[in-house]
């Protein structure tokens, strides 16, 4: 296989706030990607408005750079493993990996989930280990924790030869030693072009490519992006767009298209061009029907390349047409058919996502990775000005090969001070959290690794963040299918569920918050079977909080005395996940995020309970 010395792929991997992002940067502004007066924001490479709000990468993305006469395909990548998806397809486009690790955190559960993926794949890998310059730092112990892991994930003798380098994102330097404080990147630069090789491909042969990521243009419709396997391509070009399927030469099924542009990536922006070789990583349009993990190859040579092979879900919920009394009012997509094709739709790009139609024409049952990953594309969606009502996610089970009933467990990381140990261990034993492992690195920190069913996880984090007053850190990734573990405890007290059609009153609310804690305040619309607050006791209470003041003719000096109302409690996705119940749903608005009952009257939520409990009875 001939190699092109002019070019070199690389993946950038690390767990979530390692300061990937923020090294790209580096790169970029130190190879000559920007102008020496061009104003550029900081992380650059997260365009997208949720990542900017949520300080992560969501979406993988490509750049590039040239470093002398070698131009180096970058691709940033998510740190968290619900968007795994995204990593496991971006893999294949490159031919190594830098992995980032911080100087005192350490190696991290996602961190062993991408580099368990790519050193799979035979990439070659070079490790950062970042954030020297932090006060709490211990980059030679994270040096021996990142080989142990390496060893952990059984890699070669050549992957245990990666190259190390101590970096610091924000100051743009890097060194391979210790003792000589770094001035910028080049080490790095340097480190790439040594260690990663070069991509190898017949560049004589017929044109062939795999699609592993999408794009999309309001002049040329949908794009396909991926590196060049074999041979060249040109604008033009008649192509074959294969069907997915086993690898090997295909008889029937390819759809013939031309080229109609082409491009390849320079810094942050996309280029025209003619013509590109193999190893090039580049943006092909005019193919219709272009997906994720389908071959593009030479129309007289139709041979397809293995697809992308993406682990499967662990979680699912129910999207569900908005039915709830206020629906209509706030978005501009509420019908079934508007919302079934944008969860369709989603599928082109989220290659971890999976959509099922269910027996009712109004819901579907919609698997990801997990609920941040399920999260985004509701608050995508929502953002969009759809409308649509969400279930309780519930786990995804297996059969095993005896026959038992087999559920999803997750590595759950905590760091917390010592002071909070008790409390932590104490909320996760009813919850069947198995402790592996505790570890105590000093700076009054200690580090737990659990094993817990998913299901044990749900409702946690918020419980976690009060417990350990704000100051804990959580991480968790799927590890493995295991026995189910039995019931679990669900929430320990009830809501209190509006009884009439109204509109909160501050008189009603302050006369509630005694026993409760509100999720409204006042002025606010509600709706029989609406969720307004948090019970202190276990049961559901119907409550009126849109009840007034009587009026009378007699004053007293108590009469009209100021009412102070406790601020309510903020419902964001990620918490109304965690927190509903089997029969609640969450009713999501562009506007809006409302608690509901399934069964919105009273009598009903009734006659349901008495159902269930003599079901229970027999």
């Amino acid at each position: 296989m001939a190699q092109n010395q002019q070019i070199r792929n690389i993946a950038i991997i690390a767990h979530v706030d390692h300061g990937k992002t923020t090294l790209v940067d580096q790169m970029l502004r130190q190879a000559g990607a920007f102008r020496a007066n061009q104003h550029v924001e900081e992380r650059v490479m997260d365009s997208n408005p949720l990542e900017r709000e949520r300080g992560i990468t969501i979406l993988a993305k490509n750049t590039a750079v040239r470093w002398g006469d070698t131009k180096i395909n970058i691709v940033d990548t998510p740190g968290h493993a619900d968007f795994g998806g995204e990593v496991e397809r971006i893999l294949r486009m490159v031919d190594g990996v830098l992995i980032l690790v911080d100087a005192a955190e350490g190696p991290m559960p996602q961190t062993r989930f991408v580099t368990r993926k790519a050193l799979a794949l035979g990439h070659q890998p070079i490790v950062a280990i970042n954030k020297i310059d932090r006060s709490d730092a211990e980059p030679l112990r994270v040096h021996d924790e990142v080989l142990g892991l390496f060893i952990d994930l059984e890699a070669t003798h050549e992957q245990l030869d990666a190259a190390f380098l101590y970096t610091s994102s924000r100051a743009g330097t890097a060194t391979v030693d210790l003792d000589q404080p770094g001035t910028d990147l080049t080490p790095l630069f340097e480190a790439i072009l040594e260690r990663v090789p070069a991509p190898t491909g017949d560049a004589d042969g017929p044109f062939q490519m795999l699609i592993s990521t999408l794009d999309f243009s309001t002049f040329v419709g949908r794009m396909g992006i991926g590196r060049i396997e074999r041979g060249r391509v040109r604008v033009g070009q008649e192509v074959a767009l294969l069907p997915m399927g086993e690898p090997g030469m295909v008889t029937e099924g390819a759809q013939r298209a031309r080229i109609t542009k082409l491009m390849t990536f320079d810094g942050l922006n996309k280029v025209d061009t003619e013509e590109a070789g193999a190893g090039d990583i580049v943006v092909i349009a005019g193919v219709e029907g272009i997906e994720i993990g389908r071959t593009i190859t030479a129309a007289e040579h139709p041979e397809r390349l293995e697809g992308i092979a993406v682990e499967e879900p662990t979680l699912s919920v129910d999207f569900i047409v908005n039915n709830a009394p206020f629906a209509g009012r706030e978005g501009k997509f509420v019908t079934s058919r508007q919302v079934r094709d944008r969860l369709y739709r989603e599928l082109e790009r989220n290659v971890a996502l999976r959509v099922d139609d269910t027996d009712s024409p109004d819901t579907w049952q919609v698997s990801g990775r997990g609920e941040l990953h399920l999260g985004i594309l509701m608050e995508t969606m929502r953002r969009e000005g759809f409308e649509f009502q969400v279930s309780r996610p519930r786990v995804i089970t297996k059969v095993g090969k005896d026959g038992a009933r087999l559920e999803p467990y997750e590595e759950l990381m905590i760091d917390v001070p010592e002071a909070y140990i008790g409390t932590v261990i104490e909320k996760l034993g009813p919850r069947r959290a198995e402790l592996l492992e505790m570890k105590n690195p000093g700076q009054g920190m200690v580090r737990m690794n659990f094993r817990i069913p998913a299901r044990g996880l749900f409702g946690y984090r918020s419980e976690f963040l009060t417990d350990t007053r704000g100051t804990g850190i959580l991480h968790h990734r799927f590890l493995e299918y295991g026995p189910w573990a039995g019931p679990l405890a669900g929430r320990k007290n009830g809501v209190l569920v509006a009884d009439r059609v109204g509109e909160a009153v501050g008189f009603a609310l302050f006369n509630l918050q005694e026993r409760a804690q509100m999720f409204i305040a006042p002025g606010e619309e509600v709706y029989e079977g609406m969720i307004c607050g948090e019970n202190s006791r276990p049961e559901d209470m119907d409550v009126n909080v849109s009840k007034e003041k009587k009026l009378t003719n007699m004053r007293t000096t108590a009469s009209d005395e100021n009412i102070q109302l406790e601020p309510p409690r903020q419902i964001t996705l990620e918490y109304a996940l965690e927190y509903i119940e089997e029969d609640e749903l969450i009713e999501v608005t562009p506007k809006s995020i409302r608690l509901r009952k399934r069964a919105l009257a009273a009598t009903e939520r009734k006659k349901i309970a008495r159902a269930a409990a003599r079901a229970d009875a027999s």
